[in-house]
């Protein structure tokens, strides 16, 4: 199982942290090891400015090689939401030497995923809604109606690098409003209204 993401999916959130808005997919991989096991997210030593960054998430359901945007929505089974977390110290510092920033998004247990719903096929993708509240409050709302690259096209392209394969994971962008985490913060992510994570800050 890998976990392919997309950066830079949401223009506003491109935007906010100062980089140009992409013509093509921004890909970046994480390992099976990024996945959080459990409801707390020990903040690393390496960091002292881990942030959120909440967004929707799909679950391959099958393998497939150079997939057809109007096929492409038949690789896919369940979505949910999830948090990629981010160590914008680390990132920002590679970013400056020109160097690839795996390190601030790959390490162990930077992938949040919450319970998985089975796609409507009555109701389009383009149509959820999602959010995530740090302390009860709502600090980012996303609609997969505004990612500048539709899941759709997200996959037939990471399909003609990457054999898609059932089980894998696909992270499609994060919105604007990401920010910083400390011990004792609660992370609560929603799909549409529907409450599919929570994470203690330790």
């Amino acid at each position: 199982m890998k976990i392919l993401c997309i950066a830079r999916n949401y223009a506003d959130h491109a935007k906010e942290l100062n980089n140009p808005v992409p013509d093509t997919p921004v890909v970046f991989l994480k390992p099976a090891t990024a996945l959080l096991r459990g409801k707390d997210f020990i903040l690393p030593d390496f960091s002292s400015n881990m942030q959120y960054e909440c967004e929707l998430v799909f679950r391959i359901s099958k393998q497939g090689k150079h997939i057809g945007e109007a096929f492409a929505g038949r690789y896919v089974d369940a979505v949910t939401v999830g948090i990629d977390f981010t160590a914008r110290d680390v990132q920002t510092a590679q970013k400056e030497k020109g160097l690839p920033w795996e390190i601030a998004k790959a390490f162990d247990q930077s992938a949040v995923i919450g319970t998985w719903k089975e796609l409507d096929t009555d109701s389009p993708v383009n149509t959820l809604t999602f959010s995530l509240e740090k302390n009860g409050s709502i600090v980012q709302q996303g609609n997969a109606a505004d990612m500048l690259f539709p899941l759709e096209k997200q996959i037939s392209y990471l399909s003609s690098f990457f054999t898609l394969q059932t089980g894998d994971l696909l992270f499609t962008g994060t919105p604007t409003g990401v920010g910083k985490v400390d011990q004792g913060d609660v992370l609560s992510g929603y799909l549409g209204k529907e409450k599919v994570f929570e994470v203690n800050i330790k």
